[in-house]
């Protein structure tokens, strides 16, 4: 077998000079941010230095093949792979080292994010919870050794703050923080969560990262499975190279992007991604419509027996359900009914794709976190006009409830053990613990928590 490498790949050419950096080196980037970049018109100008969140896996393959590596785009009819080599350096995302060194180069000029809603480590009350053993433990080391090169740091908010803090040592100026996640208004959040960390730790650093740091909201959207043996096979066989770091992703990909560059940033629209002025009504499209729409397949599709999200859509009773879903969601969205429309259109032919394997039970995740952001701000919106929330939303809610008393997919939830005790009992009564777990007084709504308890006994009588 031929490795993946440089000098079997000529065309890829030399590494690219490193003017970006990544933190959470996993599929997705591979598949959206890193894919954009490789795409941009000046794209041979910004190479990226990635690094891990959690495992050192994905940075130990990536060394090994130069940084390069097959992005396959798996259509309905057919694959199409592509050597993708944007990413000129790969690190374990411990190595504090490296992070530092490369976060206060003059030449880098932004960083990008993919982390989980977990990942930034919010309170109840949308702040970084100081409290939380992760972020306090951060928080002491940075005290204790700001001016150290290498830290062993915990947290997206604490390494940001001590990449942050080498730059503005070394006097690299003005740099810009790009967020690529699935957060409401991602960019203010992680912002906020930053300057907390910071002012915690030294004001003066929160000072200069308030002047000299631009944190830009996106929107992102590639679904990416993860990748299996049989995709390594196929990759082998399309390009006759080995490569244990391919990548496996649906043809569609969208990025929009709100805020400043002021170091400059690459020409990412000429690879399809859109720049705006606010991009609130397309996170609230996307939390509601894709988002929202796969958090009700996750639970109530896995309730009916179903693993993938075009095995639930294909079922009517789901269809049935995300279009009740949809439907509440379409009323209140701030955009054109022939936009919202069409992009429905586009989830369906997307979500029917019988190739892509997108698993129930892997959405279905840190369903605390993800509700409050895809759910409940479409509730939020009907009762600021002064009408009770939609059917559909109790139907999410209800299949979520359902899921916690057992039905479906796993069980993986940072407030799982909480959760799992406040669903359990009497339904109607576990229905308005559940909502005032998710947002305190919502449990004080008698309808919806009444909807939510149909759904929830539906799921467990009739289907389960």
């Amino acid at each position: 077998m031929t490795r993946l490498c440089r000098a079997s790949w000529p065309a890829a050419g030399p590494p690219r000079p490193v003017r970006a950096v990544h933190l959470g080196l996993g599929a997705f980037h591979r598949s959206h941010q890193a894919w954009y970049t490789e795409h941009a018109a000046d794209g041979e100008a910004w190479g990226i230095a990635g690094f891990t969140g959690r495992s050192p896996g994905t940075a130990s393959l990536l060394r090994a093949q130069g940084g390069l590596y097959t992005l396959v785009e798996r259509g309905p009819l057919g694959d199409r792979p592509e050597v993708v080599g944007s990413i000129s350096a790969a690190h374990d995302g411990d190595d504090g080292a490296a992070w530092t060194r490369w976060m206060s180069a003059p030449e880098v000029a932004l960083v990008t994010l993919t982390v989980t809603e977990a990942g930034y480590h919010l309170d109840g009350a949308g702040h970084l919870d100081l409290a939380d053993p992760d972020v306090a433990a951060d928080r002491a080391g940075l005290g204790a050794n700001l001016g150290a090169e290498a830290l062993p740091i915990r947290t997206m908010p604490g390494r940001l703050a001590a990449g942050l803090a080498a730059r503005r040592r070394a006097g690299a100026g003005a740099i810009t923080v790009v967020p690529c996640d699935n957060l409401m208004g991602n960019g203010a959040v992680t912002r906020d969560v930053v300057l907390e960390i910071c002012e915690a730790v030294e004001p003066s650093l929160a000072s200069w990262v308030a002047a000299q740091v631009s944190f830009v909201s996106t929107v992102v959207d590639r679904i990416t499975p993860t990748t299996r043996v049989e995709d390594l096979a196929l990759v082998e066989r399309l390009t006759g190279c080995e490569d244990l770091a391919a990548v496996v992703a649906e043809p569609y990909s969208e990025w929009v992007l709100a805020g400043r560059f002021p170091a400059g940033r690459p020409d990412w629209v000429s690879a399809g991604a859109r720049l705006v002025d606010d991009v609130a009504p397309f996170a609230e499209r996307k939390l509601g419509l894709l988002n929202g729409g796969h958090s009700l397949l996750a639970y109530a599709g896995s309730s009916l027996g179903h693993t993938t999200v075009a095995a639930a859509v294909a079922d009517p009773r789901c269809r049935a359900w995300l279009d009740e879903w949809w439907d509440g969601v379409a009323r209140v969205l701030p955009l054109p009914a022939g936009e919202v429309s069409s992009y429905r259109r586009a989830l369906l032919d997307r979500w029917t794709n019988p190739r892509i394997s997108h698993p129930l039970e892997v959405i279905a995740r840190d369903g605390s976190l993800k509700l409050v952001q895809r759910v409940l701000p479409v509730i939020r919106r009907y009762r600021a006009i002064g009408e009770p929330p939609p059917p559909g939303a109790a139907r999410v809610l209800g299949a979520w409830m359902a899921h916690l008393r057992g039905s479906g997919a796993a069980i993986d939830d940072p407030r799982a053990g909480e959760l799992v005790r406040l669903a359990a009992g009497e339904p109607s009564a576990a229905a308005r613990r559940l909502l005032d777990a998710l947002e305190p007084g919502l449990g004080a709504d008698g309808e919806l928590a009444l909807e939510l308890t149909a759904t929830c006994r539906e799921l467990e009588g009739r289907y389960r």
